[in-house]
């Protein structure tokens, strides 16, 4: 039984991990880079069949700009909001100005 609470924790920490990479921009290649790793194991470590140690977490918290709290799956969902928040933010900033203005228009259309 406990085997069991172990492994689905596992795979949610391994889809918090994988939704922050998402959300942070990065590709599974640029993480392993960073993180001095090969790349399958980032890939194995999203599909949860590679534990990982508590100072992969903290590099993987700082690299995402997360809560290591959020990434154990100890976090609230607001924090999940949070990245999406920041997410926009930082591809925004790389945007033209006409750009931005032409997004800001479409998203006036969009339903509410």
């Amino acid at each position: 039984m406990k085997s069991d609470n172990s492994n689905l924790k596992r795979l949610e920490i391994a889809e918090r991990l994988k939704k922050a990479r998402e959300l942070s921009g990065l590709s599974q290649a640029q993480v392993a880079l960073k993180l001095n790793v090969q790349r399958p194991a980032i890939s194995e470590i999203e599909a949860g069949r590679r534990k990982v140690s508590a100072e992969e977490l903290i590099e993987f918290s700082k690299l995402y700009k997360v809560d290591s709290s959020w990434l154990l799956n100890e976090g609230d969902n607001s924090e999940i909001t949070q990245g999406k928040l920041k997410f926009a933010a930082r591809e925004l900033s790389k945007m033209s100005e006409e750009d931005k203005n032409k997004l800001f228009e479409l998203l006036n259309i969009l339903p509410k």
